[in-house]
């Protein structure tokens, strides 16, 4: 079965607890705070697996959790960083944020790796908080939460050249002859359900890869038929070879073929309109192909044209069409899936997220506040309330970020009740 688009759910390892402990060795008077910190959570990282053709697996495992790191231990030692998940996926996959849809990573070549979701730092041991006015801390950090997220696995096939068209006018027979591929090959409509690749070596020995992909049909842009299943597959493609039958058995135009797959391609994203395209007239050896072929080139009235005569079946003019794909596919650049933006306005829009709002107070429908935000759900994740000193740091930061103001402006009262996650507690003046 050919998988080429899931979603899952990847989240990074927690980073390890810190830990409160104290010296108590004998002959060591004021031994002092001896908490380790905890270990580095494990991060989630895609790796390309050239071996790899499909996204089958994440059909039947579609949760990735990340180890965590170890917790702190008494005198000084830090726990160990958890080891990096590896999740192998076959080259050709980009790799989306679904809530906000912008491109986390575009993965194609054997052994590339990109990091999905960072995992948590660890915790700070009491170590860390001593100071001369407080030589004896009991305050520690519990793990950084890990980064969770859903994503969308979309695989686009990594070929040379595309064939196009509209149903049974030969694509999988031309893809036969010209590799070892060995596609389903039928005369009804839609025997191609998965794209087939094959690789084709000309007789001057250049090679190529050759995708042959399912039938479009008018309106496969919107999601009629089988084919808008795989025009994504077309994306990745430096050269488009349009196959037309020529024979026009089956009562359709030629020409009139040609400009509905093209309009197709356009609708679907104009910048496929940007590859060049030749045009394979197929089945000449049926008895009306040299007429329709003579209609078919005044109608599009294109001097420009690559047009080239053929029969896969009694594979007449394959070697002419095979050289001047390889030919084109020499001075043809690659067309970059996703538009590159420049390190300023990288720069620009990490400044932006940077300065995002540390909480939001929001009403509940029973009246309670309500915080929210990134950094203040850290903040709380991180804050160890067996203790009195976390207690109160985590109250001095949040009173530092002004959360005590934004409620009061909300018109929180003396006692009233502030929500922050599954937790609540009393507003105080």
């Amino acid at each position: 079965m050919f998988v080429d688009h899931v979603k899952i759910f990847v989240k990074g390892g927690d980073g390890g607890d810190g830990m409160v402990a104290f010296r108590r060795e004998k002959y060591i008077a004021y031994g002092g705070p001896a908490g380790g910190d905890g270990g580095r959570g494990a991060d989630v990282v895609f790796v390309v697996d050239e071996g790899l053709r499909t996204l089958m697996d994440f059909r039947y495992q579609r949760h990735f959790k990340a180890p965590r790191g170890e917790h702190g231990g008494s005198k000084n030692q830090h726990g160990k960083g958890a080891t990096d998940m590896i999740v192998k996926v076959p080259p050709g996959t980009v790799v989306t944020d679904v809530e906000d849809g912008h491109i986390i990573a575009d993965l194609v070549e054997h052994g590339q790796t990109a990091v999905i979701a960072k995992g948590g730092r660890g915790g700070r041991g009491n170590s860390r908080f001593a100071t001369p006015q407080n030589s004896a801390p009991e305050l520690s950090e519990m793990g950084e939460p890990g980064v969770d997220r859903e994503v969308a696995l979309e695989l686009k096939v990594l070929a040379d050249a595309g064939l196009v068209g509209f149903p049974s006018v030969g694509k999988s027979t031309l893809l036969s002859v010209v590799s070892a591929a060995k596609p389903k090959i039928a005369d009804y409509h839609f025997t191609t359900l998965v794209p087939n690749l094959g690789m084709v070596e000309t007789d001057d020995h250049r090679g190529f890869v050759l995708a042959d992909l399912p039938g479009l049909i008018e309106g496969a842009s919107e999601g009629v038929g089988l084919g808008h299943q795989f025009l994504r597959h077309i994306e990745r493609t430096r050269v488009i070879i349009h196959v037309i039958d020529m024979s026009g058995l089956e009562g359709r135009d030629p020409y009139e073929d040609f400009q509905t797959i093209n309009e197709e391609l356009k609708q679907y994203n104009l910048r496929l309109t940007e590859r060049p395209q030749i045009i394979v007239a197929n089945k000449m050896d049926m008895p009306e192909a040299e007429e329709n072929l003579r209609l078919f080139k005044e109608k599009l009235n294109d001097e420009n044209a690559l047009i080239f005569p053929i029969s896969a079946i009694t594979r007449k003019g394959l070697d002419e069409l095979l050289f001047a794909v390889a030919d084109l596919l020499e001075t043809t650049p690659e067309f970059p899936l996703h538009e590159a933006v420049d390190e300023e306005e990288h720069a620009v829009l990490y400044k932006h997220q940077a300065e995002a709002a540390d909480f939001e107070v929001s009403r509940d429908d029973d009246g309670a506040f309500v915080l929210s935000g990134y950094t203040i759900e850290r903040l709380f994740k991180m804050t160890d309330f067996n203790f009195d000193q976390s207690v109160r740091k985590f109250a001095r930061q949040m009173r530092g970020m002004g959360v005590d103001d934004a409620l009061r402006e909300r018109g929180a009262k003396d006692g009233d009740i502030v929500r922050l996650l599954e937790f609540e507690f009393e507003f105080l003046e």
